[in-house]
């Protein structure tokens, strides 16, 4: 574990292939492994649960298939499957006491796992534009979120996850790892790795942030937008029930966006120099494993019509 991030004295000439990293996990010392391993299955446990139950819930309700339920299943299976990508092998490691992940599976970790982050994100931008379009539009309500508006927007959350995913993992594929192969976190994470190549980085650092900004601004940009639109709108109903009625249909929608942002924009727009190892995974812990968990949770908490499907689901 020696000379892990000191790159600038390494012989260029003397490199060797690194086949396999090492992962350090969360902590180093042996007595904290069983309660690490403890939390975070039952964590994980939660979230799959959780998010699949909203699936089938929503899947088997038909009073559910709208616009609104549709995107809130899909969002649901990519919590899934997002804590899915870099939980099952911590705990694996934890339990079996290794450290070891192949090169090639390292690689396809990062790659699902900014996926389907970044599909998270879009989903949350386009539940904004549908809760804009509900609430604004009312009226073109049925054309504007049409099924095939709807199946063309979740392909195009499909696509263009796809490509950012692709870009970065392209761009790691080309760089060499010499003799430090240890990572500083629980899974294969884009700047981790960065920080181990003996590669000139500065090509990966600029993809990152740019398609980091794109992936993050954009649909950010859009839920901003939206919801200025929709308290605008909101504000000049005359009832202060149809007020209440009209933002209680978004209060999950922003507490859930209120989570993600918080931990994503400080890891993957915020300089590397200026982040401390401890905070990068504890914020990576709190939007790959907690937020995923909470929210079936703050959607079906506030929500009378997914309380109802859950329960004649589990009846």
């Amino acid at each position: 574990e020696r000379g892990f991030y000191q790159r600038g004295g390494m012989d260029k000439n003397n490199q060797s292939s690194v086949s396999e990293f090492l992962l350090l996990g969360l902590s180093e010392k042996p007595e904290q492994q069983p309660l690490l391993f403890g939390i975070f299955l039952a964590m994980y446990l939660a979230t799959v649960v959780g998010n699949l139950l909203i699936v089938l819930a929503i899947g088997s309700d038909p009073h559910l298939h709208t616009p609104m339920y549709f995107f809130l299943a899909n969002l649901s299976f990519a919590d899934a499957c997002f804590s899915s990508t870099t939980v099952p092998k911590m705990l694996v490691n934890i339990q079996t006491h290794g450290q070891t992940i192949p090169y090639g599976g390292c690689l396809a970790q990062m790659h699902f796992f900014m996926m389907f982050g970044a599909l998270d994100d879009f989903l949350l931008g386009v539940m904004a534009y549908d809760r804009y379009v509900a609430i604004c539009r009312p009226l073109h309500y049925s054309t504007l979120m049409s099924p095939l508006v709807c199946l063309l927007l979740l392909a195009a959350c499909w696509l263009l996850t796809n490509l950012a995913a692709l870009v970065h993992t392209l761009f790691m594929a080309r760089l060499s790892f010499c003799a430090a192969n240890a990572i500083r976190h629980f899974f294969c994470d884009v700047v981790p790795l960065l920080q181990l190549s003996c590669s000139d980085t500065s090509t990966n650092q600029i993809a990152l942030f740019t398609v980091g900004s794109v992936i993050l601004t954009g649909p950010l940009f859009l839920i901003i937008l939206s919801y200025a639109c929709i308290v605008s709108t909101v504000l000049r109903v005359p009832s202060t029930s149809g007020r209440q009625k009209a933002f209680s249909t978004c209060g999950s929608h922003l507490t859930v966006v209120f989570l993600f942002y918080g931990a994503a924009v400080g890891v993957y727009l915020c300089p590397p120099s200026s982040q401390s190892e401890g905070k990068d995974r504890v914020a990576a812990v709190f939007y790959t494993v907690v937020t995923p968990m909470l929210n079936p949770f703050i959607y079906s908490l506030r929500n009378k019509d997914m309380k109802t499907a859950l329960r004649r689901l589990l009846t």
